[in-house]
């Protein structure tokens, strides 16, 4: 596992641009190579996203699974996470990351591992006093093709995770929100193409 140092695209916005949408770096663009498997969170759905998490407190830790370009960890971190962990797989990918993290001069916050998510988080994270909030954007194909892994590593992290933390899982208007764990505990949202799911930890 190789570990580097240190979402989404609005009609009108350069084809190649993701913008943060709030917070200390609210409205600076984010490098994203214009690759659709990548699939950003629209810029309008990444706001009301953050809009229901409410504000951020400087202890909570970021994690953005199957990353991308970054954009919600680095939302996070604008919006006062005091650090963001990144888990992306493709190589190329997680560079752009690190030219993210770079533009927004976050590194002392942040961390890029170039891994498997599943992989990750079969051991990780370490367990912390601090709360999480737990980014789940990936491949929508994946609920199709690896849903028993993907709710595996969500029960994983929801065993985990400190009180008052938070997880948010994305997928597509076809997913059947009823197979998340806890269902009755999660509040459900849509914005086309993407559904949304928020989990708060007790």
């Amino acid at each position: 596992m190789a570990r580097r140092s240190n979402r989404s695209l609005r009609r009108g916005d350069q084809p190649n641009t993701v913008r943060i949408v709030g917070g200390h770096h609210g409205g600076r663009r984010l490098k994203y190579s214009g690759d659709p498997k990548v699939r950003p969170m629209k810029d309008r759905t990444r706001e009301a996203v953050f809009n229901l998490l409410g504000p951020f407190r400087r202890t909570e830790l970021a994690y953005d699974l199957f990353a991308g370009t970054g954009a919600m960890g680095l939302e996070a971190i604008s919006r006062g996470a005091a650090f963001a962990t990144f888990l992306e797989r493709h190589a190329p990918t997680a560079r752009v990351i690190d030219e993210n993290i770079a533009t927004l001069d976050v590194g002392d916050q942040t961390e890029v591992f170039v891994t498997d998510s599943f992989r990750w988080a079969r051991s990780n994270p370490e367990p912390t006093d601090a709360p999480w909030v737990v980014f789940c954007c990936p491949p929508y194909r994946l609920y199709h093709e690896r849903w028993e892994d993907l709710s595996s590593m969500l029960d994983r992290f929801i065993e985990q995770a400190p009180s008052e933390s938070i997880i948010v899982v994305e997928a597509d208007q076809e997913f059947d929100a009823d197979q998340l764990p806890h269902i009755e505990q999660w509040r459900v949202r849509d914005y086309a193409p993407a559904r949304i799911a928020i989990l708060n930890i007790e």
